[in-house]
């Protein structure tokens, strides 16, 4: 067991450094906060996934602490450092690009090491795309998975949205403009063309947007207005199963309707049949033989 007490008591000398976890903006200065310039200023050191981006935002608010480079392709030499540096009594602020570091960069694995050592981590809130764009989205808050960026290979992405199609809460994704059409086009194939979804762009700056539609619906409207910007992805949960008291919405249905409500939705024949045997529990070849029979 890890117990902290993030803020020793007055006069106790701490055992080592303090690595805080500082919140930056997504895109509107405004959004940083008083508490994280400060300690952005009273820290030893500042640890950055891009330096040149970081640097910017000191400059702006007058920081002069030193600066150094910590991310994913360094991640394994720098980490272990920035952890002997915290053992030594050095305070480190780890930020990302935007928003809250540790969320899909490699921040949890500073955290992880720093946690192993019994350093205290402490959070200095802020900004955060993700739940700035589920809040303003239009679909449920009160439960929500965070699911970030979906694998790039078709089979790996497929199987992905296959795992997540039933699930009932509300799904967040994070997605490049320039695979933001693809990732849409396989949510249509596997869930349906008619899942509601809101794409959020842009969020705090001058063209900050929101799509809010079926996935048909926003599929046609970037056909119409070429994807700008990193996205937000909100799609609402699945409804693959209803409440325990009523059954599953299929059990109903032959097989053959099964596979034929999916296809409705969107699906081709394939996807359907592998998602219906998913619903059911059954393999596959049990779908495909249910079919040639009514065939």
């Amino acid at each position: 067991m890890n117990l902290q007490k993030s803020y020793a008591p007055s006069g106790a000398a701490p055992a080592s450094g303090t690595l805080y976890l500082v919140a930056t903006p997504i895109g509107n200065l405004e959004d940083m906060t008083f508490r994280a310039i400060r300690t952005l200023k009273e820290v030893h050191i500042i640890a950055a996934e891009d330096t040149r981006q970081t640097r910017k935002l000191l400059t702006h608010f007058e920081v002069a602490t030193r600066l150094v480079s910590y991310h994913e392709h360094n991640k394994q030499a720098s980490g272990p450092e920035l952890v002997r540096l915290l053992l030594e009594g050095q305070s480190i602020a780890l930020v990302s690009d935007a928003g809250l570091p540790a969320i899909s960069d490699p921040g949890f694995d500073l955290v992880r090491m720093a946690v192993e050592q019994s350093v205290p981590v402490v959070p200095i809130p802020g900004a955060n795309a993700a739940l700035s764009a589920l809040i303003a989205s239009g679909l449920p808050t009160d439960r929500f998975t965070f699911v970030g960026f979906l694998p790039r290979e078709k089979k790996d992405l497929t199987k992905e949205l296959e795992r997540l199609a039933p699930l009932p809460e509300t799904l967040i994704f994070y997605e490049s403009p320039h695979r933001v059409v693809k990732t849409l086009e396989r949510m249509a194939q596997v869930w349906g063309a008619q899942r509601r979804i809101c794409l959020a762009r842009e969020l705090t700056k001058k063209f900050e947007e929101f799509a809010r539609g079926t996935i048909e619906e926003c599929l046609a409207h970037l056909a119409q207005h070429a994807p700008q910007g990193e996205y937000c992805l909100i799609a609402e949960g699945g409804q693959a199963m209803e409440s325990p008291a009523n059954g599953a919405w299929w059990e109903a249905l032959t097989l053959a309707e099964h596979v034929e409500r999916y296809v409705q939705q969107g699906q081709d024949k394939k996807e359907a049949t592998k998602q219906a045997a998913a619903d059911r529990g059954v393999p596959k070849r049990e779908v495909y033989n249910a079919l040639l029979e009514k065939e």
